[in-house]
This record gives C-alpha cells, sequence and structure tokens, in this order.
C-alpha cells in the first residue's frame, strides 16, 4: 500500500484485466488488513458516503473516499449496482477508483474497480476469520451463491484446515457452481437447508442483498464465527438482531455499521450500542485480544468501506507502474 504512483507524466490507467493479472487474494489481504489496522490507530479515515437509487435501470449508484495518512492513499472509488448487467454480459457491479497525490490534490491513477472490490470484499471476510475464528474450525457454511460467493469461498478455504463446505442459497439453482468452486478446492460440498448450517458449521459467511434474516439466533452453535457481507444499504438483512445481541460483534468500520451495515437493526431494537462493537483493526493491532473462548459467538460486520478500494487500488498501480503494463495519458 505503499508508495502510491505521484503524476509525473500524465495519468495512470489501470485497467480490469492488469487488476486482475497482478492482484489476487494475498496482495489483496495484506492490504485489507494493513488499512483496517490504520482506521483502528486512527491513521486514516474514511469520508462520508454518498449512495443513491438514480431513478433509472433500477440502478444504485454512490461514492466512497478516504484518507490514509500510513499509506499516504487518497481517492475516491466511484459507482454501484446495476442490477439488469447481468444479462447484457456485465457484473452488476460497476466501479471505478480514483488516486490522487496525497501532496498536491493531482490526479494520479484511474484504476478499475470490479475485480479489486469482488477481492477486497473477500479479503475484508478472510481477515476476520484469520483474526476471530477458532483456529479448530472445521466446516466452512456459505449463506449465497451468487458472483461474490466464489470469492469469498476461495479466500476463507485458506485461513483455517477447512474439511467440508455447507451451502444454502434463496435459489437453488446457483448452488451447483459454488460446489465446483469447492470441489477445484479439494472440498467436500453439500447443498443444506439455514437450519442444519447453523447448526454444523464453524464458520459462516453471509453474502446476499437481503432485506430479511436468513440465518437465526437459535441454529447458531457457541463457537461459531459469522462474517455477515451482504448488509451495505440501509434496510438490508442478513441475520437474526438477536445473534448480534448474542454475539461479541466486531466491523470494518463502527460508524458504518450501525448506520448500513449489519448492526444497524440490533441498535434499532435496542438490542446492541454501538459501544458494544469493536472495530477489527483494534484485534489485528493487539489492542483487543478477539476472541475469548471458544464458547464464544463471534460476528463480522463486514459493510465495505472506501479505504479498502483505495488500499487494493494503490497496490494494483504499484504494481503496474513497477511492472510497466498500464498507460499513461496526460488530461
Amino acid at each position: 500500500m505503499k508508495d502510491t504512483p505521484q503524476q509525473g507524466d500524465g495519468v495512470l490507467i489501470v485497467g480490469e484485466e492488469v487488476c486482475r493479472d497482478l492482484v489476487g487474494r494475498a496482495e489483496a489481504f495484506a492490504a485489507v488488513e494493513e488499512v483496517f489496522a490504520a482506521m483502528a490507530s486512527g491513521q486514516a479515515r474514511n469520508f462520508p458516503v454518498v449512495r443513491e437509487a438514480i431513478g433509472h435501470a433500477d440502478a444504485l449508484y454512490g461514492f466512497k473516499s478516504g484518507f490514509d495518512r500510513a499509506g499516504m492513499v487518497m481517492g475516491v472509488k466511484a459507482g454501484g449496482y446495476w442490477p439488469g448487467n447481468i444479462g447484457r454480459g456485465l457484473t452488476n457491479h460497476q466501479s471505478t477508483v480514483c488516486l490522487f497525490d496525497p501532496d498536491t490534490g493531482r490526479l494520479s491513477a484511474l484504476v478499475g474497480g470490479n475485480h479489486l472490490t469482488a477481492v477486497r470484499t473477500a479479503a475484508s471476510s478472510a481477515v476476520s476469520i484469520a483474526h476471530l475464528a477458532r483456529r479448530d474450525a472445521k466446516v466452512l457454511g456459505m449463506v449465497g451463491a451468487g458472483h461474490q460467493s466464489a470469492f469469498q469461498l476461495r479466500a476463507a478455504a485458506e485461513q483455517r484446515a477447512f474439511e467440508k463446505v455447507v451451502a444454502w442459497n434463496p435459489h437453488p439453482e446457483m448452488l451447483p457452481q459454488l460446489a465446483e468452486v469447492a470441489a477445484s478446492l479439494g472440498l467436500p460440498f453439500e447443498a443444506v437447508t439455514p437450519e442444519a448450517l447453523g447448526a454444523e458449521a464453524d464458520v459462516i459467511i453471509t453474502i446476499t442483498s437481503a432485506f430479511e434474516p436468513l440465518l437465526m439466533r437459535d441454529w447458531i452453535r457457541p463457537g461459531t464465527h459469522v462474517a455477515c457481507m451482504g448488509t451495505d444499504t440501509k434496510g438490508k438483512m442478513e441475520v437474526d438482531a438477536a445473534l448480534l445481541a448474542a454475539a461479541t460483534v466486531f466491523a470494518d468500520e463502527v460508524a458504518q455499521s450501525v448506520s448500513i451495515g449489519e448492526a444497524q437493526h440490533a441498535v434499532a431494537a435496542g438490542l446492541l450500542a454501538e459501544g458494544d462493537i469493536t472495530p477489527i483493526g483494534a484485534v489485528i493491532n493487539g489492542a483487543h485480544p478477539g476472541r475469548t473462548s471458544d464458547a464464544e459467538i463471534t460476528l463480522f460486520d463486514g459493510t465495505g468501506v472506501g479505504l479498502q478500494d483505495l488500499a487494493v487500488a494503490s497496490v494494483a498501480a504499484r504494481l503496474a507502474e513497477e511492472q510497466g503494463v498500464a498507460a499513461r495519458v496526460v488530461l
């Protein structure tokens, strides 16, 4: 995340194919873990999010931005969600990251954001598993089987010695695609009910666009780690609010967690207070112990923050510059 390319002879242009070639799970994990730590120590700050329905194509469009003083990375991610894109052969999520020179404010790079959004989101849950899941976790539960689920599964599988994947999706016809990913990792796969998933899984990742709880508190075993990755807008909801009340709750950013994240419902119901939520960066920094017993339920509210996008975009820009695989243009 260090040494973001500065504006020399024009603006660096880093396309989607270059991002896919240069930024994999390892690079994304390191960048996201580092920026979460910087956030918790007060060295990095996200700016207020703008996210609006545009009144056309059922699309949501917005901006996430921030400044990481530790990594000297500043910029904005512009983009959103176009639900009809899949019918056009395009990814529903579309975005671009603009990086700026913190010393001058000049534009330094334009970076494709679609692949980076997928890997940084998966890296976020993977960081939470690395720091919060039980070391002896054997069964991974997946709630959701959309485009992002494959990234989530692959990243999670690198954090623990999982022996099996159990999964449920509101649209079961999508599960075979996730089964293929599990098979490529050498992991047995079983489609189950949500109740059975909660009864068997040691780690659960939810990655849906639901507006109602898909997992209930009574279905979750002691010692489970849950990474809620789908709720990033007011009104969305993936798990029972009572589950957050029963868990030790962590988040990428507490303010966003209580406003647009999974915690919004538990807070509104008076089951959870903002002060009950710990930034995951505090665990990374050693300021918070994280999991304190094998019986504790831990929950990570991954709302998706702009600094994650800037961190991975900075890595893409730096590697592209070093390897000479990006163009420069003068605006």
